[in-house]
């Protein structure tokens, strides 16, 4: 029930834009990080920032916290660019973590990274619906991993787990259940602050 103390009283913005020029050392530091790392030094899918230069998406979330946005970013920046998934393997999975949780900001990011991953628009629509399939066997182990570990019983017993083991291997178990962790936090942040997709972007 509303609290009477409240009801009527419009929510300000939850958390305004940084402008560049009022960063404390931390905060300039950690968007130098973000925008200067592998994020931004290739083809870009979506904005890092705003035509005012404040970041976007969780990435401004981060840095209203830096010591906390520091060390996130991090990694973020791993489970991205540091791990042996395929390319189409992780955008499978992230997009499958931007349906679970409903996050209009990584849905509408990793749309586009998934389909310069060579993710084709019928894919990304069964991704965007829960009903995600492929011929590739990894790809298939891999997205159906992450749907488990999206459920509320996510629980992994041994008979599951000797099923993963074999057909993907520790190191891919290990790197996506990292991966859902970090992207399912990203979409709580997101859907605490209200942060969603750039105004110009819908």
């Amino acid at each position: 029930m509303p609290d009477p103390a409240t009801a009527g009283i419009l929510c300000p913005m939850r958390l305004p834009d940084l402008d560049p020029a009022d960063l404390t050392d931390a905060q300039r530091a950690l968007r130098a990080r973000i925008i200067g790392g592998p994020r931004g030094s290739g083809t870009q899918h979506f904005p890092l920032t705003t035509p005012d230069g404040a970041l976007t998406g969780p990435f401004q979330v981060m840095l209203h916290e830096p010591a906390l946005g520091a060390p996130l970013q991090e990694l973020g920046s791993a489970v991205r660019y540091a791990t042996g998934l395929s390319d189409r393997v992780r955008e499978i999975a992230i997009l499958a973590v931007a349906a679970a949780t409903d996050s209009a900001f990584e849905q509408w990011a990793h749309a586009r990274i998934g389909r310069a991953a060579g993710l084709h628009d019928t894919e990304l629509a069964a991704l965007a619906e829960g009903r995600f399939t492929s011929d590739d066997a990894i790809e298939q182990t891999a997205y159906d991993f992450c749907r488990r570990l999206l459920q509320d019983t996510s629980h992994v017993d041994d008979e599951v787990y000797a099923r993963l083991h074999t057909a993907i291997g520790t190191t891919t178990i290990t790197e996506l259940v990292v991966l859902v962790g970090y992207y399912r936090t990203l979409a709580q942040l997101l859907d605490v602050f209200d942060v969603g997709v750039p105004d110009e972007q819908h």
